[in-house]
Order: C-alpha cells, then sequence, then structure tokens
C-alpha cells in the first residue's frame, strides 16, 4: 500500500538564505574597542582547545572568558542587538538562548590558526545556531589570519577593526595562520531548540 506524504508547504519562506553571512563595517567604535581592550586585559589566559582535545595542530590560540555580567552587560547588549537583526533579515531561526560567555581570542606570529570546523555538533555545541564574530585588532597589526568561510566557495571575512560577522553556526569557516603580529577577535554564540 502506497503511503502519501505532504508537508506544509504554506510555511515555507522563501526569503531565507542559508548560504551567505551577514556583516557590519563598524558594530564597535574606536571608544568601545579601548574600553573591551581594557576590560579583557583583566580576565585570565586559558589555551584554547577543541572538544576533540587540545592539540595545536588544528587550533593554536588563547583565549579569555568574558563573564555575563553588569560589566559586560553593555557588549552582551550590542551583539544580541546584532544578531537579532542578521537573523530577522537572513534566517528567521528560532533563538532563545544566549547560554555561553563571549570567548575573547588571541591569534599570534608563528602560526596561530583555526582549522576548518563548525560551531555547533555535540554536547554544549548542539543549541548553537548563530555565531558571530568581531574583529578587534586593526588590520595592520598583523599578516595572516583571515577569516574564511566555505559555502561551496571559500569567501573571506572582513577585517576592518570593529566589524561583526554574523553566520549560521553550521557554516564551515577557518582563521588561516597568522605570519607575522597578533590578530584579536571575539565570538559568541546564541541557539534555542533543535531545528525541526
Amino acid at each position: 500500500m502506497e503511503r502519501l506524504i505532504t508537508f506544509d508547504r504554506e510555511s515555507h519562506r522563501l526569503d531565507v538564505n542559508f548560504g551567505d553571512y551577514y556583516w557590519f563595517d563598524a558594530a564597535f567604535t574606536p571608544k568601545e574597542l579601548k574600553m573591551i581592550e581594557a576590560m579583557t586585559s583583566k580576565l585570565q589566559w586559558e589555551q584554547a582547545t577543541t572538544i576533540a582535545g587540545d592539540s595545536t595542530e588544528h587550533r593554536k590560540s588563547k583565549i579569555k572568558w568574558c563573564p555575563q555580567s553588569s560589566e559586560w552587560e553593555w557588549v552582551y547588549n550590542k551583539l544580541h542587538d546584532l544578531i537579532y537583526e542578521a537573523n530577522r533579515v537572513m534566517w528567521k531561526m528560532d533563538l532563545t538562548l544566549m547560554p555561553e560567555p563571549i570567548q575573547y581570542t588571541e591569534y599570534y606570529e608563528g602560526g596561530g590558526h583555526y582549522d576548518w570546523h563548525m560551531d555547533c555538533g555535540i554536547g554544549s555545541q548542539n543549541r548553537r545556531k548563530i555565531s558571530v564574530t568581531v574583529q578587534l585588532s586593526h588590520p595592520d597589526d598583523y599578516e595572516g589570519g583571515e577569516l574564511e568561510f566555505n559555502t561551496g566557495n571559500v569567501h573571506q571575512g572582513p577585517r576592518v577593526q570593529g566589524a561583526a560577522v554574523v553566520f549560521p553556526s553550521f557554516f564551515m569557516h577557518r582563521v588561516t595562520p597568522v605570519t607575522k603580529g597578533t590578530r584579536k577577535s571575539f565570538v559568541l554564540w546564541v541557539g534555542g531548540e533543535p531545528y525541526r
């Protein structure tokens, strides 16, 4: 006996674009970047790891976790607003959570990098839907260290200081090896219930 399976086509959105990212050239002002630099200077360093472990072959950088506190509230609120706008325009995902702290990262001269990866996965990463990264360094402060996305073709993210790039957490992306200077950035993830 053949069974007919149908789906509700009325709810299908034609204005959703899962194949691209969204960016803001001046998400943070020079004054705000100086405030962020002062705030991050008080935080403790950690060696960056991945779900698979702490091999520097896949990822080589140092990180700090920025607490969800009153001092940092304005930063979280600004990132929330950027993510909200990008999601409204591009993906229209159901977002309900900002459970993780901002990750501040420095990639150093001599091969600091993060190889191809997605931000979502298993365990604590299984609710991530949208990622945002903020360029904290001036582009003249380092060489290499390109933020790249692979959506079938490889694209480079903007290097403008203060720029923010918002993208689906399932995008394959990487930071190429830094050959000179130091690349500084923020990353934050937001999510919700599983895709359905």
